[in-house]
């Protein structure tokens, strides 16, 4: 059962991580159309989709797949779970960072620029090759 677990915790992982690396993309696209345009109209949709339909499903069962995983493997002891846990709040934070931003630029009311998203748009993956580091090397 642990296998089946892990599996469903990866695929989680990697749904997430998409939706986290494409949303600030989208967020560059719609600040770039400006507000009112048609095109804000549709970045608006894609985006309140991927966060509705598959980033927030994805982080769900990610939180809870990933403790319940650190529970089964005795993992709750190791330095390198609580680094990895740590880095996984920074993730959620980032999320609910981006669901500001979104609501922001579906109102109209963002005053970030695109320069801005495409910054922001690095915090997900230097996250995740923390993530990853702190997993695959265990190093503490």
């Amino acid at each position: 059962m642990i296998l089946w677990l892990k599996a469903l915790h990866i695929v989680a992982v990697m749904s997430w991580m998409a939706g986290l690396l494409y949303l600030p993309r989208l967020f560059v696209y719609h600040a770039e159309a400006g507000p009112k345009s048609p095109q804000s109209a549709t970045f608006t949709v894609m985006q309140d989709r991927l966060l509705r339909y598959i980033m927030r499903p994805a982080m769900i069962v990610v939180w809870i797949s990933g403790p319940l995983l650190g529970w089964q493997m005795g993992y709750f002891k190791d330095g390198w779970f609580w680094g990895k846990m740590v880095a996984v709040v920074a993730l959620t934070g980032a999320h609910g960072a981006m669901m500001g931003w979104h609501r922001a630029l579906a109102d109209g009311t963002s005053q970030r620029t695109s320069k801005f998203f495409r910054v922001a748009n690095e915090v997900p993956t230097v996250l995740m090759l923390v993530i990853v580091v702190l997993v695959v090397v265990k190093p503490f």
